[in-house]
Formats: structure tokens, C-alpha cells, sequence
């Protein structure tokens, strides 16, 4: 994972099986000025990751057919090389013990859909903080 300095932007990658919520969750993002590449399944992040080492975030649907977020997250928390980069889960099923459980396997954050500008400057906003 790579780092970002001050005034650069964030690569964050954008992973949901609907193109209307990728393309939604995109153009929320870029309109706060960060770089955003999308895939529609976690297998396909997965492939991205191995490839990309300048990816800051990853912000991921929880339900997508093969994969879902939550064994995205896992399988990037297990990961030596990839554990440091922040997930975040978005879902439009408000489900208490789902959010738990993904709070407590490592997810930097839950985003309830649909989606909201002020949701992305917050995430965006914290995970800024870091660099």
C-alpha cells in the first residue's frame, strides 16, 4: 500500500456488482478529487490489488455473487501485503449484527446505501488524516 502526501489525491478502489452503485459511488468520490478505479466482484479487486500497489482505500458492496465485501475484507486483512489499506462496507440493509461483525473483523467503516456525499468527505476526510 502506498501512502499519500499531503495535496495528493487518494487511489481508492471502488468494488460493487451493480454498475448503477459503481457508477454512483465513482462520481462521489471523484467529485472530492480522488482517483477511483472500479471492479464489479471481489475476485476482480483481488486480481486489481496484485497488481496495483498505489491503492489507499477500498470501498466495497457487502452483497455480490462469488465474493461478498465481508470475505473481501477478510481475505485483505489476512493478507501480509495488503492488511494496511482501510475497507470500507456499504450496504443498503441496515443489519446491527452484520455492521458488527464487519466493524470487528477490521472495517474501517459502514456506509448505509444509498450513499451520500457527506458519507464520502467523512470516510475520505479520516482516512486523509493518516497520510
Amino acid at each position: 500500500m502506498s501512502s499519500c502526501t499531503a495535496g495528493e489525491l487518494m487511489h481508492v478502489l471502488a468494488v460493487d456488482d451493480s454498475s448503477v452503485d459503481r457508477a454512483v459511488i465513482a462520481t462521489l468520490l471523484r467529485s472530492s478529487k480522488h482517483r477511483v478505479t472500479t471492479v464489479d466482484s471481489g475476485k476482480r479487486a483481488l486480481e486489481l490489488l496484485g497488481l496495483e500497489s498505489d491503492v489507499n482505500m477500498i470501498i466495497t458492496d457487502y452483497w455480490m455473487p462469488e465474493m461478498t465485501g465481508f470475505e473481501l475484507l477478510k481475505k485483505v486483512k489476512e493478507s501480509s501485503t495488503l492488511r494496511e489499506i482501510p475497507v470500507v462496507i456499504m450496504s443498503s440493509e441496515n443489519v446491527p449484527t452484520r455492521i458488527n461483525k464487519c466493524l470487528e473483523e477490521g472495517a474501517e467503516d459502514f456506509l448505509l446505501k444509498p450513499v451520500r456525499s457527506s458519507d464520502v468527505r467523512r470516510v475520505c476526510g479520516r482516512m486523509m488524516m493518516r497520510c
